[in-house]
C-alpha cells in the first residue's frame, strides 16, 4: 500500500489528487467519488455553473451558486472518506470570488494555478482549508514562497509541481514541450524538494511535493515516491471513468486517441495547453474563430485578439458537441482504451 499524505491536519489514506478538469469535466460526480475511496477530488471552478438557470445573462451568479452546490454534493458523495477540493485558475476574471466561495462552503483545499495566485493566503485566511500553487519550476515556486511568507507571514501547506506532460493549460513555452525529452523533470522535482525545505524549518512545518504530468502506473507513482516527493496529482486517467462528469462523447475522444492525435494548442488564457487533435483544432489553425459573445471568464482577454473562445469551446466539448469542442488531455492519453469505475483505477493504481 502507498503512505498517506498529510497536510497539516488533513489526512488523505490514498496519496493521489484527481485533477481538477474544466469546463465541467472534474464536478461533484468525479471529485466526490475519488474522496470517497479516500483520496483527494477536485472540483475545477472553471464555468462550473455553465448548466445552471441564467448561466447566459449572468455567469459569474451562476458559478458562485454551482460551486457551492458541488463540494457541497461532492461531501456527501464521499460520505466523511478522503479529502474534497476545487482548483482555481488564477487567471480566471472572478478567481477571487470563487477562492471565497470555495472557502466558506468548505473545501478542504484550494488548488491555484494558471498564474502565480500571489494573495491566495488573503483570501482564505478566516478558514481552515489548505492551499497550493502550482508551479513548473524551482524559480516559480522560490517566487511564490518568497511572496507569501513576506507579504502574509504564512507558507504554502503543499505544492503541485506540474511538468511537462500534464494535460490542460501548461506553464511552459511550445518549444519546450514540442522537446520535452531534453528536459529532467526529476532535477527540477529535486531543486523545488530542497527550495520547500527552508520554509519547513522556518514555519515548522511539513510542506508535502505533489507532481503531476504523465503519472500513468503504480510504477510511476513509487518513482516519484522515491525522488522524495509525497504524492501525486492525476488527471487523464480519470476522464475515462464511469463517475466523471464529461458526456459519453467526450470520454470515447480518450478511448479512441492516438498518439498522433496529441498537440499543443494556443489558449486565450495565454498559456500553451495540450489537447486532442479535432476538427475544431483544425479549424482554428487555419483562421480565427469569430467570437459572437463574450462570457466574461477571464481577467485579460479581449475577444478581438483571441483565436477563439475557450469557454465555448470547452463547453461545448464537456456536452458531447466533439467537432465544435477543445478536448485537453495528458501526454499519456493515447495509452487509455477503456472505461472503468474510480474505485478499479484507484485500486490498479495503489495495489
Amino acid at each position: 500500500m502507498l503512505p498517506k499524505l498529510v497536510i497539516g491536519d488533513k489526512i488523505a489514506d490514498i496519496p493521489i489528487i484527481q485533477g481538477g478538469m474544466g469546463v465541467g469535466v472534474s464536478r461533484s460526480g468525479l471529485a466526490g467519488a475519488v474522496a470517497k475511496e479516500g483520496a483527494i477530488g477536485i472540483i475545477s471552478t472553471a464555468q462550473i455553473g455553465y448548466d445552471e438557470d441564467g448561466f447566459e445573462n449572468n455567469q459569474a451568479q451562476a458559478n458562485i451558486k454551482a460551486i457551492e452546490k458541488h463540494i457541497k454534493r461532492a461531501k456527501k458523495i464521499a460520505n466523511g472518506k478522503g479529502l474534497v477540493g476545487v482548483n482555481v485558475m488564477t487567471a480566471l476574471k472572478h478567481y477571487r470570488e470563487h477562492v471565497r466561495t470555495a472557502a466558506s462552503a468548505g473545501a478542504d483545499v484550494i488548488i491555484c494555478g494558471a498564474g502565480l495566485p500571489v494573495d491566495l493566503p488573503e483570501l482564505v485566511k478566516d478558514s481552515d482549508c489548505k492551499i497550493a500553487p502550482i508551479v513548473s519550476s524551482e524559480r516559480a515556486c522560490n517566487i511564490i514562497l518568497k511572496m507569501w511568507s513576506h507579504r502574509y507571514d504564512r507558507t504554502a501547506d503543499f505544492i503541485v509541481v506540474e511538468g511537462p506532460e500534464a494535460g490542460g493549460h501548461l506553464g511552459y513555452s511550445k518549444e519546450q514541450l514540442e522537446h520535452i525529452e531534453e528536459y529532467d523533470f526529476d532535477e527540477e522535482i529535486k531543486k523545488i524538494i530542497c527550495a520547500k525545505q527552508k520554509y519547513e524549518n522556518e514555519y515548522n512545518v511539513n510542506i508535502p511535493v505533489i507532481v503531476a504530468g504523465g503519472v500513468f502506473t503504480r510504477e510511476d507513482i513509487k518513482h516519484i515516491l522515491e525522488i522524495g516527493a509525497q504524492g501525486v496529482q492525476i488527471a487523464s486517467r480519470f476522464v475515462a471513468t464511469n463517475e466523471c462528469d464529461a458526456s459519453q462523447e467526450y470520454k470515447n475522444m480518450y478511448i479512441n486517441a492516438k498518439a498522433g492525435d496529441i498537440c499543443i494548442v494556443k489558449s486565450p488564457v495565454g498559456m500553451p495547453g495540450r489537447a486532442v487533435r479535432n476538427r475544431f483544432i483544425e479549424r482554428v489553425e487555419k483562421e480565427r474563430q469569430k467570437i459572437e459573445k463574450c462570457y466574461q471568464c477571464l481577467e485579460k482577454c479581449n475577444p478581438a485578439d483571441v483565436p477563439y473562445c475557450i469557454t465555448k469551446a470547452l463547453i461545448s466539448a464537456v456536452r458531447g458537441d466533439i467537432d465544435n469542442g477543445l478536448i485537453f488531455c495528458g501526454s499519456n492519453v493515447d495509452r487509455i482504451n477503456k472505461i472503468v469505475s474510480v474505485h478499479d483505477l484507484i485500486k490498479e493504481l495503489v495495489m
